[in-house]
């Protein structure tokens, strides 16, 4: 017993470590995901304790005031994993403060928008000098600045719906993020629910189609949502001929409805 607490700490302290060395320290953030974030279905996907997350919305506003206290020009040094990391972790955290700003009389995201709004475009975010929307963070700083080019961003930031890929229980640091990216792929492609397979047809969440254009702007040599799909196929579970397909860039690929209802602990 002594040794498998001894070994339980030092994989706790040598996670701490990497937090707190990061450029920015994501502590507080990885702390209230590890309290507050639950895994279903085998890992594959997560919900939120969202009523967790607001009996601990001072620790989450702090967080939030000290990600608005970095400024563009100390940005810049980051690495550009770091940077990435730190747009991830903003989006993901700004995403549940906006839920509980009405919590807990939701049962969608959409529900802060109104017939002509969106609440992806409420600016309300003060990071790095300006105040944001999360459109802002996701379309412009991570997608739009030509820094990061990478699709796999679209299995990490998370929209607080049940069709989304699952909210990661812990935060995204520049020394790991890499790892994160292939693993959030992974589990979201063997999700069930929003990825499968019936008959001699793929149905992919949504994403890959509102996406398509990430997917085929040469990341990694892919040039098609199928030649990125070939590489995690073993996430997908295919039948030899769906796989030989998906490999030779002819999958019939269907796309799902999108769930928007709240991804909350029910």
């Amino acid at each position: 017993m002594a040794r498998i607490l001894s070994i339980a700490l030092l994989s706790f302290l040598a996670v701490q470590t990497v937090l707190a060395d990061d450029t920015f320290n994501h502590i507080v953030w990885n702390q209230l995901l590890e309290n507050h974030v639950i895994p279903i279905d085998k890992g594959s996907a997560t919900v939120v304790d969202y009523q967790g997350f607001s009996a601990d919305r001072d620790q989450l506003k702090g967080y939030l005031k000290s990600l608005s206290q970095i400024n563009q020009l100390d940005f810049d040094q980051w690495s550009a994993g770091q940077q990435l990391a730190f747009l991830i972790n903003a989006y993901n955290a700004w995403t549940v403060e906006l839920i509980l700003g009405k919590w807990p009389d939701i049962d969608s995201i959409k529900d802060l928008g109104g017939f002509f709004s969106s609440p992806w475009r409420i600016v309300f975010i003060p990071l790095l000098g300006e105040k944001r929307s999360l459109d802002n963070i996701e379309h412009d700083l991570i997608r739009g600045s030509g820094r990061y080019q990478d699709p796999r961003i679209h299995f990490a930031v998370n929209c607080a719906s049940i069709g989304c890929p699952a909210l990661r229980g812990e935060a995204y640091t520049g020394a790991r993020i890499e790892q994160q990216l292939d693993q959030q792929t992974r589990l979201f492609l063997s999700d069930r629910k929003r990825n499968y397979w019936e008959g001699d047809t793929l149905k992919l969440s949504a994403i890959f189609k509102w996406y398509r254009e990430d997917f085929e702007k040469g990341w990694m040599g892919y040039l098609s949502v199928d030649q990125f799909l070939a590489d995690y196929l073993e996430a997908l579970s295919l039948p030899p001929s769906l796989a030989m397909a998906v490999k030779t860039n002819s999958a019939d690929i269907e796309y799902l409805d999108y769930d928007w209802r709240l991804n909350a602990k029910q």
